[in-house]
C-alpha cells in the first residue's frame, strides 16, 4: 500500500560553511580620486534635480493662480459691460403707470432674467442705503446734513454697487450724511 502520510518526513540538514571573505581589489589613488569625484558629481546632480523639481512645482502653482486670476478678470470685465444694460432695464421696470402695458411687462421680465443670470454668476447687488460709508465699496458724490442719520452713513443711493465673490465690480454711487 502506498500511503504518503505513513512515511516519515525526511530531515534536511545543511553543512556548516564558513562565511566567504569578501574579495578585495587593490585601488590606486587615481581611481579613488576619480570615484570621489564621481560621487560628488552624483550628489551635485541630485541637488540640481531637487531644485528643478521644486521650481517646476512652483511654476505649476503660479500658472494655476494666474489662470484663475485671468479668468476672474475676464469675468469681471464682461459683467461690468452688462451693468449699464442692468441700470437701464431697472429704470424701465421701475417706471410708474400703465401696469398692463405689454412693453413694460416685457422690460420687467427681461430685467428679472438679467438679475437671475447675474446671481447665477455669483454677482451680488449692493444697495448700501443706511449703512456706514466704505470708500472701497462706495463712491461718494454728495454730502448732506442729516440729524436722522449718523455721520458717515449712506443717505441715498444713486447707482447700486456690484460685487463678485467680495470683489468690487462697480462701486455704489452714494450720498453720505455729515
Amino acid at each position: 500500500m502506498n500511503n504518503k502520510h505513513a512515511e516519515e518526513p525526511v530531515e534536511i540538514t545543511e553543512e556548516y560553511r564558513p562565511p566567504e571573505e569578501p574579495e578585495t581589489f587593490p585601488v590606486t589613488r587615481e581611481q579613488m580620486e576619480k570615484m570621489e569625484g564621481l560621487a560628488a558629481r552624483v550628489e551635485e546632480l541630485e541637488e540640481q534635480r531637487l531644485r528643478l523639481s521644486a521650481e517646476y512645482a512652483n511654476y505649476r502653482q503660479r500658472t494655476a493662480r494666474e489662470k484663475t486670476t485671468i479668468y476672474q478678470d475676464a469675468k469681471v470685465d464682461t459683467i461690468a459691460r452688462f451693468l449699464e444694460v442692468y441700470d437701464n432695464l431697472e429704470r424701465a421696470a421701475a417706471q410708474q403707470g400703465d401696469e398692463d402695458n405689454v412693453h413694460k411687462k416685457g422690460m420687467t421680465m427681461i430685467f428679472h432674467q438679467l438679475e437671475s443670470v447675474l446671481e447665477k454668476l455669483g454677482v451680488t447687488v449692493e444697495d448700501p442705503a443706511g449703512q456706514p460709508f466704505d470708500p472701497i465699496r462706495h463712491n461718494a458724490v454728495m454730502h448732506v446734513d442729516s440729524e436722522e442719520l449718523g455721520e458717515g452713513v449712506v443717505a441715498q443711493v444713486f447707482q447700486k454697487g456690484f460685487l463678485l465673490d467680495g470683489r468690487v465690480i462697480r462701486a455704489a454711487t452714494v450720498q453720505v450724511a455729515n
